[in-house]
């Protein structure tokens, strides 16, 4: 059956889908459920660029280096309204030095002075912290039941980056905002607004840190701002502006993804039914239980990638150099190809995998971090109140390509 607020056109392999339509933004995945079932390659119409969906192209186009993030010089850019992006320049100037938009070698040098604080054994010692911060916001907890997007998935992320980096724990809210701002440059159907929105925010995020490098120049700590600005490779340092757009991305990418991620896992295990603390009773449990959490309902479901070269991605489907192609990471962890019964949440499934966190060489630097953060922030909302409920049905937010709740109202 296709759905009502869809067109399929078989032959051409041409979708219509308003990103926007409600019923899509609630349940995305009845309409992935149809398109595997005709095609997993298909040209968005409202988009306007060639989407991939099903898991082996997903993964393996995020790897072909025949693609990337950076923009080819003199290719004009499909994100902006029109062509004039003379109202974006601070945060053209962010987007210039990030290493999520940028190619080797330059990426290269980058993500190894980045990596270095993001590695498995280094994150495995903020497990205290996290614990400890996660009981301290159970604890503030109001009587009976809370929203639990503002006042446990959002703050724990936030406050861990932050300290990590070594700016103030307090300006976690303002830091949020920000982020918010800038992120909202990525969604389908953004405006003039939108635009100037995430411009002030990026120059008012970027003179923030910048006074922050001077004082770690000045006097250095045990923070991550200071480590960046020691550390180099091959006598190579980051400079200033590289040092801003990293720790705005690590801002940005530390909390942004791991709240939505956290909101559906809440909702996704609440809807097991039972006793929510058999899902994490080993550590060996709870790592599979998260998997499967990043698998069945992940917090991003688009990830944009340009062609270098032109070439046939799939039979009949030839793209040009600097055209765009969309890997739909959520479509891909639900293909019926590459899992049994994808639309059944299963953490003891044999065939665990998901391309949540990417794939290649933009493969997402803080998934450790946030895979610690799931497990013992999951793990300790359940085992402190395991008779958790939904205060109400709820709601995802309308920001595909994101995929994360407006609120989630609990009672306990």
């Amino acid at each position: 059956m296709t759905p009502a607020y869809l067109a399929f056109d078989s032959a051409s392999r041409r979708l219509r889908l308003d990103p926007h339509e409600p019923a899509f933004v609630q349940n995305p995945y009845e309409a992935y459920a149809f398109v595997h079932g005709a095609s997993n390659a298909f040209f968005w119409e409202d988009y306007g660029f060639w989407c991939f969906g099903g898991f082996d192209d997903v993964n393996r186009l995020l790897r072909d280096r025949r693609f990337g993030r950076q923009n080819p010089a003199s290719i004009p850019d499909s994100r902006g309204i029109g062509d004039d992006r003379s109202h974006l320049t601070a945060f053209d100037a962010i987007e210039a030095n990030s290493m999520l938009e940028l190619e080797p070698p330059v990426h290269t040098r980058l993500r190894t002075l980045v990596n270095r604080a993001f590695v498995s054994r280094q994150v495995e010692r903020l497990r205290p912290r996290i614990e400890a911060l996660a009981n301290e916001l159970i604890d503030r907890f109001a009587p009976g039941g809370v929203d639990l997007l503002p006042t446990y998935a959002s703050p724990l992320p936030i406050t861990i980056i932050a300290e990590m980096l070594g700016v103030p724990v307090e300006m976690g809210p303002q830091l949020l905002d920000w982020s918010h701002q800038m992120v909202a440059m990525y969604m389908h159907g953004r405006t003039r607004e939108t635009e100037e929105t995430a411009n002030r925010a990026a120059r008012d995020f970027s003179d923030f840190l910048r006074g922050y490098i001077t004082e770690r120049r000045r006097k250095p700590g045990d923070d991550l701002l200071s480590l960046l600005i020691e550390a180099q490779d091959n006598g190579q340092k980051l400079s200033e502006d590289e040092l801003v757009s990293s720790a705005i991305l690590l801002l940005n990418a530390g909390h942004e993804a791991t709240v939505h991620q956290a909101g559906n896992a809440v909702r996704t295990i609440l809807a097991q039914g039972g006793d929510p603390r058999r899902f994490f009773e080993t550590p060996e449990a709870n790592a599979a239980t998260v998997e499967e959490c990043l698998r069945y309902d992940a917090p991003l479901h688009m990830f944009l990638r340009y062609a270098y070269e032109e070439i046939e991605v799939a039979p009949g489907i030839l793209v040009k150099p600097g055209e765009m192609v969309a890997l739909l990471l959520g479509m891909a962890n639900h293909d019926p190809l590459a899992f049994v019964e994808p639309e059944t949440f299963n953490p003891t499934r044999t065939d665990q995998k998901n391309v949540s966190f990417g794939a290649g060489i933009h493969f997402c630097i803080g998934a450790p971090l946030a895979r610690l953060e799931l497990q013992v922030s999951l793990k300790t909302l359940f085992d402190r109140l395991p008779r958790l409920r939904l205060a109400e049905e709820p709601r995802f937010r309308d920001s595909y390509h994101f995929h994360g709740l407006e609120r989630l109202a609990v009672a306990f």
